[in-house]
């Protein structure tokens, strides 16, 4: 077993091992809480989340830092012009950013970090950078000098050659034609929220923010940074501008990137009138499974084109698997056991691993795991599928979910508990017995208004939740 990585910054797959023993460091680039995530943000979230889990799965220990950056140029822009002090305005995203994750089954980092809690620690990077030449201060503000870092632009891999000497950007965020000197610390302006420091009245640029937080946590190099491609210019390479300058080491080994969500072949913006946040996708009627499923379906790597017909698709692949489970966990099978039927289960477990091994292929793992299905299910129909056939397929199954975690349907608050579902199956069946059916199709109906499923089989009845 060997996992390999996409590095962003060598362009090429690489075995991946942590540097120090066992435990994997790890930074994410976590949500500006300006305003509720969208699909898009969500899409790199879940693929984090696939590999953390699959980290975990191949022995590895995790170190994990998420920031949550609560000061920026958005912001500040939106505190102000509703009147709120930044704390209070970034709180409401904040926890609904929590929300959005707990919603989707995305494992909390082992540390969620906020910009506004580091103050001190940028500055003092900050006057490192300039005791070691890298800065230079206008109108009260202090610039990094990108011509100091000769390596600047090698995440990215852009050419440097047209940038115009002691040109400077001021705003957080710039296109990728636009490589210039960046802030470390802007000087107040007007009434703009503050705090004061040795590098006078003003508050940090959003690039340190990230490199602070995440040696301060990891070390001075880390294992893994994760992101979406939009952040690897300028963002990720101002952090390894930084980081880099101030110890003088590499900043990270493995640089993980995700590639952009659309919708409908077409950049997300609110313009346009597809920008949909979970709640949007929630409003409407989708769980939260089939939401997750279809992020977590196409590999990191690849564009994910968000439709509808897709979330439809999600939602008949998703039923698939949970019909499959119910099957195995209901159906009386004949004694005994069928060898072609391990053989099969065993190699569709060493496909689902090696897909994921490499460079977290989903695709293919879903793959392994629908073959499997497809044979399985044709050889219960058979009665080729026996009684020693159904643990191995149910350990498997349980291995898919222990990563892709969607075959457990979300119970809406108020929703009956599995108890009171099978309490008023079997008042359901006392009912069908003593010839009482017009109380047993109160009981389906009861069950189907709660969103429960009936099916009556020889074995007896199944149930699912929709």
């Amino acid at each position: 077993m060997s996992l390999r990585f996409y590095n962003t910054l060598t362009q090429q797959l690489e075995v991946f091992t942590p540097q120090h023993g066992n435990t994997v460091r790890m930074y994410t680039c976590g949500p500006t809480v300006y305003h509720y995530v969208h699909i898009g943000n969500l899409r790199t979230f879940t693929f984090q989340d696939t590999l953390r889990r699959w980290l975990r799965h191949r022995g590895y220990q995790l170190d994990h830092v998420m920031n949550i950056t609560d000061v920026e140029d958005k912001i500040i822009r939106a505190a102000m012009e509703q009147g709120k002090a930044i704390g209070d305005y970034t709180a409401v995203y904040e926890q609904a950013f929590l929300e959005d994750m707990d919603t989707l089954r995305l494992q909390r980092p082992e540390r969620l970090v906020r910009a506004t809690e580091h103050i001190p620690e940028m500055v003092e990077a900050i006057r490192t950078l300039a005791q070691k030449g890298f800065t230079y201060d206008s109108d009260g503000s202090v610039y990094y000098r990108i011509a100091a870092f000769p390596q600047y632009g090698k995440l990215s891999h852009i050419a440097l050659e047209g940038n115009r000497a002691g040109a400077r950007v001021d705003v957080d965020e710039y296109e990728k034609d636009d490589a210039r000197d960046f802030v470390l610390w802007k000087a107040r302006r007007g009434e703009e929220p503050f705090w004061d420091s040795a590098l006078g009245a003003g508050r940090p640029g959003w690039h340190i923010e990230c490199s602070v937080m995440s040696m301060k946590y990891l070390g001075e190099t880390l294992d893994i940074h994760t992101g979406g491609i939009d952040l690897t210019f300028p963002h990720h390479e101002n952090e390894i501008a930084q980081s880099e300058a101030i110890t003088g080491k590499p900043f990270v080994r493995y640089w993980l990137h995700a590639e952009h969500l659309m919708v409908e072949s077409q950049k997300m913006s609110k313009s346009l009138g597809n920008f949909y946040t979970l709640r949007d996708l929630l409003a409407q009627g989708y769980q939260p499974e089939v939401i997750r499923y279809l992020l977590a379906s196409v590999p990191y790597r690849k564009k994910l084109n968000f439709t509808f017909d897709g979330l439809r698709a999600s939602q008949t692949a998703l039923e698939r698997l949970r019909n499959y489970q119910l099957r195995l966990d209901t159906t009386r099978f004949a004694e005994g056991v069928s060898d072609s039927i391990l053989e099969a289960t065993r190699k569709a477990k060493e496909s689902f691993e090696a897909s994921l091994d490499e460079d977290l292929n989903t695709a293919e793992a879903l793959g392994a795991i629908f073959e499997l299905i497809r044979v399985t299910n044709t050889s219960m129909d058979s009665g080729e599928f026996k009684t020693g056939n159904v643990e191995p397929a149910r350990q498997l199954l349980a291995l898919f979910d222990s990563i892709f975690d969607v075959l457990r349907p979300t119970v809406q608050a108020g929703a009956l508990s599995d108890s009171e579902v099978d309490a008023l199956i079997a008042e359901r069946t006392a009912a069908k017995k003593s010839r009482n059916f017009k109380r047993a199709d109160e009981i389906r109906n009861l069950l189907a208004d709660q969103g429960v499923i009936l099916e009556d089989t020889k074995d007896g009845v199944r149930w699912k939740r929709k």
